[in-house]
């Protein structure tokens, strides 16, 4: 299995820059102009087909990529317009089995989604996706056809998790559909993702039964690790950190952005700051670089407990795990907490430890949930002594044999007896 990664990437380093592809914002590829309402077309349906290589770092490669622009789905339950990618493995398409891989590309701006980056736009933020080239280049070695869509939507709706659920159960629809990926209606599917896949991985499974039931049918199984499960719990966790308080920034901007939330009566001068320059920002851009940034630095002083802000707690209560559905499909769930390596406090007063950024007794407490409301398929672990990004690697070293022995019809593990209680999972911040 070493041996063809490596021959992919051999591939991949031989080839040769291209001249510069056209940018997404004036790519007339991701804009619908159909006569046909989209209100009026099933979740699912292919827009519009490309076929171009497949790029890391704006080098092409020889695996070819089918780009469709389908009919999805946004945190409003509005009707939308997004882009999948779908990478062709080397040794040829097997119809029987794909994954449906979700990036952790974390950005405010569309210009960093993932087809930006394998149809050869090069920018910072999209580089994200070029350092994950190794995770991707595993799954098409094994054979399975690779299903990236831009689970954030066309406007980047960084941290809506019902919306990466639906993007990314309706990028399979729309993958399953288009006749040049070879693949059909009877493809079964892994799901695969970590950190901000992680949540496109976890929402798709809750919201699959009843958004796709005929998706849910074909998933063999969702394997995915550093999760967000309840924001609010999240915001307290890194408030203050070292490495990741940005990113809680980015995600109250994102959450506001998904359901038209209007931020602007409660910033502060300082958080009006931090807001602008986080407009468009990626993970790369944030990432240690807003050092003991708190939610208090951000808001008017009569706005220091952020359970004041009304539309805000309604709003994280809609993108909490908690509340979703139980997922019906054999789950393997990988978690750090020991973020104390990468700058948050060892242990939160309020919610307990995590690995930098993700709660893992928020985490506990869903596995939980998810065992005792008939789900027993699901297999949980923690590592105390890693944190998020080491536990990426950790993760990465069994998660695509987890898919394989499923696909196998080997039957999932359970170790729902043995995970030690967790967080209560309700919203309040």
């Amino acid at each position: 299995m070493l041996s063809a990664i490596a021959a992919l990437s051999v591939a991949f380093a031989s080839t040769t820059v291209p001249a510069p592809a056209a940018y997404a914002a004036t790519d007339s590829f991701y804009t619908y102009r159909g006569a046909t309402p989209l209100g009026d077309l099933a979740p699912g349906t292919v827009l519009a087909t490309r076929t171009l290589s497949y790029h890391i770092a704006s080098i092409p490669t020889p695996i070819t990529a089918i780009q469709l622009l389908y009919r999805t789905t946004d945190a409003q339950l509005r009707p939308i317009a997004n882009v999948t990618s779908v990478l062709l493995p080397p040794g040829g398409v097997d119809p029987a089995k794909a994954v449906a891989y979700q990036s952790f590309y974390d950005s405010l701006s569309p210009e960093h989604g993932p087809s930006r980056s394998i149809a050869g736009d090069l920018s910072f933020g999209g580089m994200v996706l070029s350092s994950e080239s190794i995770l991707i280049a595993d799954i098409l070695s094994r054979g399975y056809t690779a299903i990236i869509a831009d689970t954030e939507g066309p406007q980047a709706d960084f941290a809506a998790g019902p919306e990466y659920g639906m993007t990314t159960l309706d990028s399979i629809r729309a993958a399953t559909q288009a006749r040049e990926t070879g693949l059909t209606a009877d493809t079964r599917i892994g799901l695969v993702g970590y950190s901000g896949g992680a949540i496109a991985t976890n929402w798709a499974a809750a919201l699959a039964p009843d958004y796709a039931p005929e998706v849910n049918d074909k998933i063999v199984g969702a394997t995915q690790g550093g999760l967000l499960v309840n924001p609010a719990h999240n915001l307290r966790y890194v408030s203050g950190s070292l490495g990741w308080a940005g990113v809680a920034g980015m995600a109250i901007i994102g959450i506001a952005r998904s359901y038209d939330i209007d931020l602007s009566p409660y910033l502060s001068d300082r958080g009006r700051q931090v807001v602008a320059a986080l407009h468009d920002a990626s993970i790369a851009n944030v990432l240690f670089q807003y050092p003991g940034l708190s939610w208090q630095q951000l808001v008017k002083p009569e706005y220091a407990d952020p359970n004041s802000v009304q539309a805000l707690v309604d709003t994280v209560d809609k993108v909490n795990l908690g509340s979703a559905p139980t997922p019906t499909i054999p789950l393997y769930i990988a978690q750090g907490a020991g973020g104390d390596i990468e700058g948050t406090p060892g242990s939160n007063p309020t919610v307990g430890r995590g690995d930098g950024v993700m709660v893992a007794g928020d985490v506990r407490s869903l596995v939980r949930q998810y065992c005792a409301t008939g789900n027993s398929a699901v297999e949980y672990h923690e590592y105390d002594g890693l944190s998020h990004i080491p536990t990426l690697a950790v993760w990465t070293t069994g998660a695509m044999a987890w898919i394989d022995a499923r696909f196998d019809g080997v039957p999932a593990g359970s170790n729902c007896a043995s995970v030690a209680p967790g967080n209560p999972l309700t919203a309040d911040l």
